[in-house]
């Protein structure tokens, strides 16, 4: 489900789960690789990409959610709990993060591309889209919390509640992303990225302390409970 190499300074995490739906099984994965990261040392950055050409994340497993008995992705009660600790765990983990969108991001795909510090989107497809009430879903105070942190009030409406599909260049505009390249090319522009915020990685400490005063309880841009809290907390 995860595949995770190291280069240079530059650890590439890639989701191999074809569209990457998020199961409990899912998020353990990626916590297992996240903590090999974290053990490292020294200069370093992270770079969560997709294996799939056409998605980066396409949301929850909505067919998992929705079965019985015994699932292979896991135990559905804990998913919660475990996925948004996870979230909260990417927005503030202690050295810079890029997300290097190649395809769509839906729901929860769209949410783990904004806990990134930075984003790199395939600049001629895909969308990154909280589709969410296109479902009949509710969108978490927690979600709510991380999209209000990370985009402008007017991109903020459109995003969460008239679920626009939010393209490349559209998104670049919007300042949801902050690069955009061709398909072949947003991992190798996000690793350039990457390699040149990597050294900000060695003062882990301090990277973890800053972000946490961004994104935790009081936080420092509402003066009020940030999203990692209510994640943490939801």
């Amino acid at each position: 489900m995860i595949d995770l190499v190291r280069e240079g300074d530059v650890f590439v995490l890639t989701m191999t789960a074809g569209e990457n739906r998020w199961t409990t099984e899912f998020t353990r994965a990626m916590a297992a690789a996240l903590d090999t990261v974290e053990a490292s040392e020294g200069a370093a950055a992270l770079i969560t990409a997709s294996a799939d050409p056409k998605f980066f994340s396409n949301g929850l497993d909505l067919d998992w959610l929705s079965s019985d008995g015994v699932h292979a992705g896991g135990d559905r009660a804990v998913f919660g709990q475990e996925f948004m600790a996870l979230m909260a765990r990417i927005i503030t983990f202690p050295m810079p993060t890029i997300a290097a969108v190649g395809g769509h991001g839906f729901g929860a795909g769209c949410m783990l591309a904004l806990c990134h510090d930075l984003r790199v989107m395939r600049e001629d497809r895909g969308y990154l889209c909280a589709n969410e009430i296109e479902l009949g879903m509710s969108i978490p105070d927690a979600e709510l919390a991380l999209f209000r942190h990370k985009l402008s009030a007017p991109v903020f409406h459109e995003t969460v509640v008239l679920a626009r599909r939010w393209a490349g260049p559209a998104a670049l505009d919007a300042g949801i992303v902050q690069h955009l390249a061709s398909a072949d090319q947003v991992v190798s522009v996000a690793t350039a990225r990457a390699g040149e915020l990597a050294r900000l990685g060695a003062n882990r400490t301090a990277m973890a302390q800053l972000k946490e005063s961004l994104y935790g309880t009081k936080s420092a841009i509402q003066g009020e409970d940030g999203p990692a809290h209510r994640l943490r907390h939801r």
